[in-house]
């Protein structure tokens, strides 16, 4: 009778302790219903090998660094990204410059805010009959892209580089802007990509670096490297995110991830000069 009641009370005794865990688990702290989602998809532009693997070192140090799982996602035109971005269908986009960002808002009324600088690459000056800015001629003929973005920065690049002056206070510019040609240049408004081409038959050009490359130009030819300052800031590439989403942690933390030592090492390792850090610039 005695070893019945013993067995009845242990056996009771496991029941209760079984209710107990399972009303701790239901009821109590438990383990959480949801994990909360620390996945960031980024949106770019005709994503290459070099970018690929970019964006793989950086996704290594954000999982690894700050528990963030970051997503990449290729569009084929530049006019996607933002789009997709106040849509929400992505997190993050990184294919842009200030100066880009800013047209899109005006166009699109607002939405999307740079969260942090990547890169700026620097636009040159290139030559085939000289070898240095100072050996141009009086009168020489410098062709310079024909639309008005790409324009304007080839005129800060010549203002930049002592050949003439403009207008203060503007971020947009034309020829119309020039107040100062002491060397008395000829300005030749041409189409970007033919900049590159031209060379032969102009004493200097300004050409965008997606535009030198098929044109066989390279360091040899080079007469002037557009300097990162606060006339180049506007070009400097950016990281963005849907307004609203710029102090949220997780995407600072895609940023920090982004923004390092290794980053750089793989910029100077796929494009040497023709790429550089722009986080860590100071701005003159």
């Amino acid at each position: 009778m005695r070893k019945r009641r013993r067995r009845n009370t242990i056996i009771w005794t496991i029941i209760g302790i079984l209710i107990i865990i399972a009303g701790w688990f239901s009821f109590g702290p438990g383990i959480p219903s949801q994990v909360p989602n620390k996945t960031v998809t980024v949106g770019i532009v005709g994503e290459s090998k070099q970018e690929e693997a970019i964006w793989k070192s950086v996704a290594k140090t954000a999982k690894e660094k700050y528990g963030v799982i970051v997503k990449t996602k290729n569009f084929t035109d530049y006019n996607q990204p933002n789009k997709a971005l106040k849509s929400g269908d992505i997190d993050m986009n990184a294919f842009q410059h200030y100066a880009f960002l800013n047209d899109w808002n005006k166009a699109n009324n607002g939405g999307v805010v740079a969260i942090g600088k990547t890169y700026i690459a620097p636009i040159r000056i290139y030559s085939k009959k000289y070898h240095k800015l100072s050996d141009l001629p009086n009168g020489a003929t410098v062709a310079v892209p024909n639309d008005a973005t790409n324009e304007s920065r080839a005129l800060f690049v010549l203002k930049n580089a002592g050949l003439i002056k403009l207008k203060k206070g503007k971020t947009l510019v034309t020829v119309a802007d020039i107040t100062s040609n002491p060397n008395d240049l000829k300005i030749k408004e041409i189409g970007a990509e033919q900049t590159g081409r031209v060379l032969n038959s102009v004493d200097a050009s300004v050409v965008n670096n997606n535009y030198a490359g098929p044109a066989g130009l390279t360091d040899k030819q080079t007469v002037y490297v557009e300097p990162v300052n606060k006339d180049s800031e506007q070009w400097i590439n950016i990281l963005a995110v849907k307004k609203g989403n710029q102090d949220k942690k997780i995407y600072q933390d895609v940023v920090k991830a982004y923004q390092t030592a290794a980053t750089k090492k793989l910029y100077q390792k796929f494009y040497g000069t023709s790429q550089i850090s722009a986080w860590d610039v100071k701005l003159k």
